[in-house]
């Protein structure tokens, strides 16, 4: 599994920094859907899923987390600690997030609507379904 990571331009000057982020630009998909994780307890682990279809980029707003990533084959673990960085999470990865600091904001932008049809919630569902796509 090869990680995917997008760097998105600072731009500013003595007032302050700006980044935007445009779809088909600075990621490779539109953006249907937008939400962010915040106020995270510690010991908590998010996400614990993986989709079908979706796909989506996360980017640490604030603070830090790690994001673990699984295709079935390989795993990877990694800090999200820029605001100017986004990691792609692409069709069929199981991801969780975990380590949140006290203060972390994790926005997620998302090629679709929410559909729970689309998430695979059983990790042992994940594993079949990775490892009949692989044949």
């Amino acid at each position: 599994m090869e990680l995917v990571t997008y760097d998105f331009e600072v731009r500013g000057d003595e007032r302050g920094s700006l980044i935007a982020i445009e779809e088909q630009r600075d990621i490779p998909f539109p953006i249907r859907r937008l939400y962010y994780i915040y106020g995270t307890q510690p010991g908590v682990i998010r996400g614990l899923h993986a989709h079908r279809q979706l796909q989506q980029v996360m980017v640490c707003l604030y603070g830090s987390c790690k994001l673990q990533l699984d295709d079935g084959r390989d795993q990877m673990v990694f800090a999200m600690e820029s605001n100017a960085r986004g990691v792609l999470i692409d069709r069929m990865v199981w991801h969780q997030m975990y380590d949140f600091s006290p203060d972390s904001v994790l926005l997620v932008l998302a090629d679709d609507y929410y559909d729970e049809g689309d998430y695979i919630r059983d990790y042992q569902e994940f594993e079949q379904l990775a490892a009949a796509a692989r044949r």
